[in-house]
């Protein structure tokens, strides 16, 4: 591991509570440099190890500052496994949230996902992968529709599944001590190896060619 990352400094925090609300442009001018340096930085090293670890996870982008207060006072990043499926990593006051996600379909993906969880030994599969995410206490969410959709059963024994369009499974890991520390990488790693399953599912069923 490349050690690249130390853990988020206490000051972090500071930044970040300086932001909070509507914070005008002249504040976000006179934080840029730190928030850069003390909270996008980081995210960038912590990353970088978490690569260094497993090459699966090389192909990373950590975001940069928007117009909307949000993206000031939260620092994303995703890690891309396959075509809109990801991790993504959030930090702020809050501390640090992780997600496993297939979002944002292209054409065609959500009919392939549609049909892997209406076949019996895919869609089986991913009742049990969402099972056991959440049982890890990862909430699951996603775009989903009011009604089954159209050519499935509505008493389908996966119905649940079949309305989503998009896939989600997100976890709040707060904002211990660990953050602080190298600890951190560990942490994300971890997370990883509990999503892998749903998301390997996932990019192996919604990305394939047809």
């Amino acid at each position: 591991m490349g050690g690249q990352f130390g853990g988020w400094p206490e000051q972090a925090m500071d930044v970040l509570a300086r932001l909070q609300g509507e914070p005008a442009r002249e504040t976000r001018e006179r934080c840029r440099a730190d928030r850069e340096r003390l909270v996008r930085q980081p995210m960038i090293d912590l990353l970088n190890d978490v690569a260094d670890a497993d090459a699966r996870y090389e192909d990373f982008s950590v975001w940069h500052y928007r117009t909307n207060s949000w993206w000031w006072q939260n620092q994303g990043a995703v890690i891309r496994l396959g075509r809109k499926v990801e991790i993504g990593l959030r930090f702020s006051l809050e501390g640090l949230r992780i997600q496993g996600a297939w979002w944002y379909p292209d054409r065609g993906q959500v009919d392939a996902y549609r049909r892997a969880v209406a076949a019996e030994g895919s869609g089986r599969e991913l009742s049990a992968l969402v099972d056991a995410v959440r049982n890890k206490g990862y909430e699951i969410s996603g775009d989903l529709m009011k009604r089954p959709p159209r050519g499935y059963p509505a008493d389908h024994a996966r119905a649940d599944l079949l309305g989503h369009r998009s896939l989600i499974a997100a976890r709040s890991f707060g904002d211990g001590e660990w953050l602080h520390t190298p600890e951190a990488v560990e942490r994300v790693l971890a997370a990883a190896a509990d999503l892998d399953p749903l998301l390997t599912w996932l990019a192996r069923h919604v990305t394939r060619t047809p």
